[in-house]
């Protein structure tokens, strides 16, 4: 800014003449071209042909007459156009039509009377064509560089360095009251409201307001609605801008579009400045070609540390509150305090959280008295605030599609399966053989996690087809979110998950290709007891740790291994050999309940979908019948969602 000052200064603070002026010093500059170009032009003469016999009494005569006053010699000049002749004789001008006559020269030449040719052209078309059109073009031309100049003065060449169309300015409505599940986390914000309403009761005690605030925690569990809840609250200006508008291909512009923003907000103080996904620039400078290298994205980082160390959080205060879900990768100039001195969890809310969050976002659908929102709160276990949304709104428009006047708990349950399992095929063609298979292997899923101690009970069972590939689905579905996992409790995922392929082998007598996924995350989960649990043997990899997870937030991230061959054909054997002992056990279950197994399926092509509570009942029914002591799991054990 002071150095944009002080170049005004020294152009005279552009107020010279062509500043001032910019059409007349366009017609100035056009009209001194065309003047040129005419000039050197062949015809060079430009417009004195055209008045050279301005002033005489011109004739329009008959060609004869004409030639015979040629021939009396009474002319003294002659002109040939294109159509027509030009003879000049005592102040007089004889025009008459041109026709072909090869003697005309001859005389002329006889008596030696000056002759030449002309160009017909009519005055007022030559001076459109070659003045004002030519005027017309370059004044466009000139309007429209001028003003692109002028819009973006401050936004470098042609506004690519601005940020005034990427940034979204508002005064968010939004209030805490909107934002539910997340407890811990407004707590946590509340004080920044407090502070941009009552600065004074901070200053006056000394204390510093956080300048900025990171909030982290896995992707739909509302990060940016918590930051304009805070605007909202505070009744102040809210500045949201995504971290990827940074970026462009020119090496400086990010920077620019930076100091752009920290410039208006300053000027809207008290305000929040919200960057969504800040990943993007804020990728750790230390990562090298791997992760980072960059000088675009270094340069707008390297900008965006200065600018929140170069403004004052008493006098004028901009708070600058930041969402990502990949806090690790960050650099950790940017996470130091006096920048973003506080980093808040914005976590998948509990089974308190869910009940409010269906609460807030059911409140204008018009529910049936019969709903119980604490039903699919318990069936929705392990989802973010964006899935529950989604599904209230997903219940919505299946009872719209229904013609239904309220929505019915039966919606609500059909959004949740939609969710977590996909949308139901009715419609596609499964032959008997397949069905049989798929009965027998989702009944094999759904003892075992009956008959199992620390596996999730079954909420229901189906055949119907979902999703892009599923014939069949076993849905479990804990009533809370478990955060730790014992020993025994990972077993009994992976009996869980083998009890498919087991009940195929035991009662088709052959193995199908529909285990493929459940015998992926069995050898997933045990490799993960090896390599990042230390839960092996010690002649395996005892508390050594093999690899490291680098996503804490985000499902499916790239895991760093560190260990040598050997110990890579340990962790191989191990895999084998417990995969191996855990589905003897399952198939000891199994053929055990063999009985349950057959009433179970008998029920899968009854109705095609049977309950939990009717699982429980005929594997009660069947231990009562055969004397078995009950392996039933009691209500309290109850353990993460798992398909």
């Amino acid at each position: 800014m002071d150095q944009n000052n002080q170049n005004n200064k020294n152009n005279g603070g552009g107020n010279n003449f062509f500043n001032k002026n910019p059409i007349g010093a366009f017609i100035i500059f056009a009209v001194i071209m065309i003047i040129i170009f005419k000039a050197m032009s062949p015809e060079g003469g430009g417009l004195g042909s055209e008045f050279m016999n301005s002033g005489s009494n011109v004739r329009n005569v008959s060609y004869s007459e004409l030639k015979n006053e040629i021939q009396n010699g009474s002319v003294s000049m002659v002109s040939i156009g294109q159509t027509n002749i030009k003879a000049q004789s005592n102040g007089t001008t004889y025009i008459a039509k041109k026709v072909s006559d090869n003697d005309l020269v001859k005389i002329l030449d006889e008596k030696k009377i000056p002759y030449g040719a002309y160009n017909e052209s009519n005055f007022f078309t030559d001076i459109l064509f070659s003045w004002v059109i030519p005027l017309a073009i370059f004044f466009g031309i000139w309007m429209f560089l001028v003003n692109r100049m002028q819009k973006n003065v401050s936004g470098g060449i042609l506004g690519i360095g601005s940020s005034k169309k990427l940034v979204n300015s508002e005064k968010p409505k939004v209030k805490f009251s909107d934002v539910a599940g997340v407890e811990e986390a407004k707590e946590e914000v509340k004080e920044i409201v407090d502070f941009l309403k009552n600065p004074g009761r901070y200053i006056n005690l000394g204390a510093k307001i956080p300048k900025g605030v990171l909030l982290v925690g896995p992707p739909g569990t509302g990060k940016t609605l918590l930051a304009k809840a805070v605007a909202g609250e505070a009744d102040v200006p809210f500045f949201s801008v995504n971290g990827s508008s940074f970026i462009e291909m020119f090496v400086g512009v990010g920077a620019s579009r930076v100091r752009d923003l920290f410039e208006t907000a300053k000027k809207e103080a008290p305000a929040i400045v919200f960057i969504d996904e800040i990943d993007a620039i804020g990728k750790s400078r230390a990562a090298g070609g791997f992760g980072g290298g960059n000088d675009e994205r270094e340069q707008t980082l390297n900008q965006l540390l200065a600018e929140m160390d170069g403004f004052s959080s008493d006098a004028n205060p901009v708070i600058v509150l930041a969402a990502t879900n990949r806090p690790e990768v960050l650099d950790a100039a940017l996470l130091r305090p006096g920048r973003f001195d506080r980093q808040v969890l914005v976590d998948k809310p509990d089974f308190k959280g869910r009940i409010e969050i269906l609460n807030v976002h059911s409140k204008d659908i018009k529910l049936s008295k019969s709903v119980d929102l604490e039903e699919i709160a318990r069936l929705t276990a392990g989802l973010a605030g964006a899935d529950l949304a989604n599904i209230i709104n997903e219940a919505a428009l299946l009872a719209g599609r229904n013609e239904k006047n309220y929505v019915e708990q039966n919606d609500l349950v059909e959004a949740v399966e939609r969710a977590i399992a996909g949308l139901e095929k009715k419609s596609r063609r499964i032959n008997p053989k397949e069905k049989r298979i798929v009965a027998y292997h989702e009944c094999g899923h759904a003892l075992i996690s009956e008959t199992t101690k620390g596996a999730d009970k079954v909420t229901k069972v189906s055949i119907i087809p979902r999703g892009l590939a599923a014939l069949g689905y076993t849905l479990n579905t804990p009533e809370e979110n478990k955060f730790l996992m014992q020993k025994h409790e990972l077993y009994a995922m992976i009996d869980v998950l083998l009890g498919g392929r087991a009940a195929e082998e035991i009662f088709i007598k052959e193995i199908s290709t529909g285990a493929s996924n459940d015998l992926e995350r069995a050898t997933d989960i045990v490799k993960s007891m090896v390599s990042m649990y230390g839960m092996s043997d010690l002649d395996i990899a005892g508390l050594m740790v093999l690899e490291k997870q680098r996503n804490m937030f985000l499902n499916g991230g790239q895991a760093i291994k560190d260990y040598s061959d050997d110990m890579a054909k340990k962790l191989d054997d191990y895999v084998k050999q417990t995969l191996d002992e855990r589905y003897k056990s399952v198939l000891e279950t199994l053929q055990t309940y063999a009985g349950a197994i057959e009433e179970m399926v008998k029920a899968l092509y009854e109705n095609e979908t049977i309950e939990g509570e009717k699982v429980r009942e005929i594997i009660k029914n069947f231990e009562i019948k055969n004397d078995l002591p009950s392996r039933l799991q009691q209500d309290d054990e109850k353990g993460e969602g798992d398909l």
